[in-house]
């Protein structure tokens, strides 16, 4: 049976619509940064989803080619996720689109090693088109978190953000994000054929207890 990160791990992809505190592990991704708005049609964040793709279907079917990775396993491609931020806020003002800079991603199993990924960079800008140089192997370690669904548009995600920062203080906890630790979304929805407000979005942040200094 193929595997499927959101049904396996349903408390990091499929979390209620109530915030919830929850501690997240490291995990690998292809990553690629950038910078602009994500809705320019010729802007680089389309660009870098076309290249994170590319790379992670290229290790997904490596089990057809002759690169034979060690611990492979048939599995379902993780959906696409970002991590946000603007320079001199701490949160996320959506109406300044032109000033995100972001890290866009998609997870890659564990048995998939930074010498595997490099060989799928390569054999992506071998047999497709673009420019894959800008991906990266990234690991990122999210610890501990407050998180929840959000269902809409991405211009609506401030009322649930408030609400989940709303349930950290009820809790004793505090915002913690930094330069390491970011506004992270998982994208479960087909853009293409979704309608905005069907829209389904995890929204991640980063916390601490308030008695912990940042």
């Amino acid at each position: 049976m193929t595997f499927d990160y959101k049904k396996e791990y349903k408390e990091f992809y499929l979390p209620p619509k109530k915030p919830q505190i929850i501690t997240i592990p490291k995990m690998n991704f292809v990553a690629v940064r950038g910078k602009g708005n994500p809705n320019d049609e010729d802007g680089d964040y389309k660009k870098a989803i076309a290249v994170l793709y590319g790379i992670a279907f290229t290790v997904k079917m490596s089990k057809k080619g002759n690169r034979k990775i060690d611990g492979y396993f048939d599995y379902v491609v993780p959906p696409l996720e970002g991590l946000w931020e603007q320079d001199g806020i701490q949160e996320i003002d959506y109406s300044r689109k032109n000033e995100f800079k972001w890290i866009s991603m998609i997870r890659l199993p564990d048995f998939v090693t930074e010498s595997d990924f490099l060989w799928a960079k390569d054999e992506a800008q071998k047999k497709k088109s673009g420019d894959f140089s800008t991906a990266e192997f990234f690991s990122y370690n999210e610890g501990l978190c407050v998180q929840c669904m959000h269902t809409g548009t991405f211009d609506d995600e401030p009322a649930t953000v408030q609400s989940m920062h709303d349930f950290l203080a009820e809790q004793n906890y505090a915002l913690d994000i930094t330069s390491e630790r970011l506004h992270h979304e998982i994208y479960l929805s087909d853009f293409r054929r979704t309608s905005p407000e069907k829209l389904r979005t995890v929204i991640r942040h980063p916390i601490r207890r308030k008695n912990e200094r940042s």
